[in-house]
């Protein structure tokens, strides 16, 4: 932009005095003709955000240190008397000691506010001694593991069709279901960003599972009965809150450090809720017993992901280190093994649901790679004839070194390499499609046909069938985006993922888009966090930045 002249700036000074002078005269018609324009008002959106019933309890913050210097300086008499002095510095000494024991004792509720990170923690500790809150989630947890499940196998040959014409006919079968989806319920669920997600499978009621920035799990019944719900009855009913909703601080202490990255339920009877957090730690919360207990921990590596075998007894757990670990949830956790399979970090892991004997890692070297389960396990034996048998962890020379030798040869089955870090990578409920996101902005599709996982020769080295355009560039204020296959083997594999224009869009397994699900007068946030229940075709719930929960049904539930 040019410089202005000082005569141009001088013309300015003069307008700015006429037109104060003619407004202090009230000459209102003098003004405008000058033809200054007039500042408009910025539009009002028609969207209001849901406003949470819940009190959140506001803690204290511990004395703040101060130069006794600096804070004396000002107050010193420079005439000052010897007998003066012995006073106040007397005083400055017993002030000094004041607050050093308000500083211990300041250290100590921090301590004892980590203290339960490793203990079991019961309902009632978990809700912040809130009895009623706590009992009202007992009797829905126990409601939920006393109804029985059928267990749904996956057919890994199912939707697979030789002509184009049957692929389209289940995509429109699912466009008529899942385009009518509408905003049924929301909710402030959680205190902070929602991080993580996952729907429970009961068909009777709509229960979710959200992880947030700081440790807390809420869990949202988003269909309960309005007689449930305590709310002013004078209030907006556009901002009022749909269904029931707990919130559980499992991960200590409340702060980013425990972010919950992820959050799986036990894929036999889905009784038991497990989470992983950036506290280093994993933990899992039993509905028949209501206790909150460790089952996992590295102090050393932050945890980022985390997957359970269709056993429900196996779990693989990535880490900040680019390691996997190993963890048989009938052993102790000191036997968990760690093998490191990247030199950066791996985001996110994924277990075969059909072929358990194949993991999937996603990792910021920019790699997908499918590793063979089997040949990791066998680095133990390979290892116990020149080292110790309780060596449980292999760094990276040792699985390359395994990797080229005899014993290691498909080890690594598959490799495929992004232009930026993969942030997410998931098997569909087949076990035979696979969904990755990355930063350079690309959803990509893989199809792997059965014979590829038979023997132990690596698969064929080909591009992804599928590239979609896709904006993954969340930023430092947004959760990260993840494609989530909807986890129900017996209808047509699709995924879920947010839009960074606040909808949700729905994506067949051959990247056909079948629904964008939006709606401008509830929502005007990015819907980050995405999950679909596991049973019914037509549900689907999404969290955003400010712990605010949508659930998607069609409007006549």
């Amino acid at each position: 932009m040019a410089k202005l002249s000082a005569y141009e700036r001088e013309r300015e000074a003069n307008i700015a005095r006429n037109r104060a002078l003619l407004e202090q005269l009230e000459l209102k018609q003098a003004v405008d003709g000058l033809g200054f324009p007039e500042k408009q008002a910025p539009p009002k959106t028609k969207a209001k955000p849901v406003q949470s019933t819940k009190k959140v309890k506001k803690e204290t913050d511990a004395p703040r240190r101060q130069s006794a210097r600096l804070r004396s300086a000002a107050t010193i008499d420079p005439n000052e008397s010897p007998s003066n002095k012995r006073k106040r510095e007397a005083a400055d000494q017993e002030r000094l000691a004041k607050e050093a024991e308000e500083r211990i004792e300041a250290q100590e509720r921090e301590w004892l506010a980590k203290k339960p990170r490793h203990d079991e923690l019961d309902l009632i500790t978990l809700t912040d001694e809130v009895s009623a809150e706590a009992a009202s989630l007992s009797i829905a947890l126990q409601n939920i593991s006393q109804t029985p499940r059928a267990k749904q196998t996956a057919n890994v040959e199912a939707f697979v069709f030789e002509e184009d014409a049957k692929d389209q006919a289940q995509v429109e079968q699912l466009r008529e279901k899942l385009q009518a989806l509408k905003v049924v319920a929301r909710a402030k669920v959680t205190e902070n960003r929602v991080y993580s997600a996952v729907f429970h499978p009961d068909c009777t009621k709509d229960l979710i599972f959200f992880g947030d920035k700081h440790g807390q799990l809420g869990i949202w019944d988003a269909r309960a009965p309005q007689d449930q719900i305590d709310h002013d009855d004078e209030s907006d009913a556009d901002t009022r809150e749909s269904g029931k909703y707990w919130r559980l601080q499992v991960h200590w202490p409340a702060t980013s450090k425990s972010s919950i990255s992820s959050v799986k339920l036990d894929p036999i009877d889905s009784h038991t809720v497990y989470t992983s957090s950036y506290d280093c730690t994993i933990r899992s919360l039993s509905f028949t017993s209501g206790v909150s207990r460790e089952i996992f921990t590295n102090d050393d590596t932050l945890i980022c992901s985390m997957d359970l075998a269709p056993n429900g007894h196996e779990m693989w757990i990535s880490d900040a280190a680019g390691g996997v670990t190993h963890l048989d949830l009938r052993q102790d956790k000191s036997k968990a093994k760690w093998y490191q399979l990247s030199d950066q970090k791996i985001g996110c892991v994924s277990v075969n649901p059909s072929r358990p004997d194949f993991l999937l890692t996603a990792s910021n070297s920019k790699e997908l790679r499918i590793w063979d389960t089997r040949k990791l396990r066998s680095m133990l034996t390979a290892s116990s004839s020149s080292s110790d048998e309780s060596l449980i962890e292999f760094d990276s020379a040792f699985v390359t070194k395994y990797r080229e030798s005899k014993e290691g040869v498909g080890c690594l089955r598959g490799e495929w390499r992004h232009d930026k870090s993969v942030s997410s990578a998931y098997w569909d409920p087949r076990g035979r499609s696979i969904v990755s996101t990355s930063y350079d902005d690309a959803i990509r599709i893989w199809d792997i046909h059965s014979p590829a996982f038979e023997g132990y020769k690596p698969f064929p080295s080909t591009r992804p069938f599928c590239r979609i355009s896709h904006n993954c560039q969340t930023g430092k204020w947004l959760t990260i985006l993840r494609a989530q296959w909807n986890p129900n083997p017996e209808v047509y594999p699709h995924f879920t993922i947010a839009n960074m224009n606040h909808s949700l869009d729905i994506i067949s397994c051959k990247g056909e888009r079948i629904a964008r699900l939006s709606d401008p007068s509830k929502i005007t946030a990015v819907q980050a966090v995405t999950c679909s229940h596991p049973s019914i075709v037509e549900r689907a719930a999404t969290g955003n930045a400010s712990g605010r929960c949508v659930l998607w049904a069609p409007e006549d539930v």
